[in-house]
């Protein structure tokens, strides 16, 4: 089975993370896509991020019964900070049997030089690229025979903006889909 892994600190999930998830299962050779929810990204501080297992559980609200989409908290239990080049080997390890390709942005590839053990990932890994508004060429992975571009919707929505907002006390339940923005309402989240 080819398995797509779309990582992020999902703080929170929203409609964006859910579209490029969807559109991933619709209109490429995945079979199924696990978003990884990654406990540190080495990249963002950890201040401001829910506890793990909250934004596991608001994503697995968020995908709800689509057999196609998977929560995943296999970086909980793996050394901090997370690195993907990690998380991969030990995906290979733990399930032989399936094909793991990543997904990221546009913005990601061009700092793809930067990411521990880049090389070893790009030899042995797919990576599908989705656009984003900022205009990302790609560098000199552009055209990389491991490197599909697709053309999935550019949605410009933020984790960040979603808090910010919250605590503001904006109303921003269309940006998040609805069991999402119901258990964040009820909880008190980020506020």
């Amino acid at each position: 089975m080819k398995i797509g892994l779309f990582f992020g600190t999902y703080n929170p999930v929203h409609i964006g993370h859910m579209v490029i998830a969807n559109y991933m299962v619709e209109y490429t050779d995945m079979d199924q896509l696990w978003m990884v929810v990654t406990p540190q990204n080495p990249f963002k501080q950890k201040e401001s991020m829910l506890k793990d297992f909250d934004r596991l559980h608001l994503v697995n609200l968020a995908i709800g019964d689509d057999l196609r989409l998977r929560g995943s908290d296999i970086e909980f239990r793996l050394p901090q900070p997370n690195y993907t080049s990690d998380s991969l080997a030990y995906l290979k390890e733990k399930f032989p049997e399936h094909e793991f390709a990543l997904i990221m942005g546009a913005d990601n590839l061009n700092s793809f030089h930067k990411w521990k053990n880049h090389d070893y990932i790009l030899e042995h890994h797919e990576i599908y690229v989705y656009p984003r508004m900022e205009a990302n060429d790609g560098g000199e992975l552009r055209n990389h025979f491991k490197v599909t571009y697709v053309d999935a919707p550019i949605m410009k929505v933020s984790s960040s903006f979603i808090r910010k907002a919250i605590k503001e006390g904006k109303n921003v339940n269309h940006y998040m889909p609805k069991d999402v923005a119901a258990y964040i309402d009820d909880m008190g989240l980020y506020r």
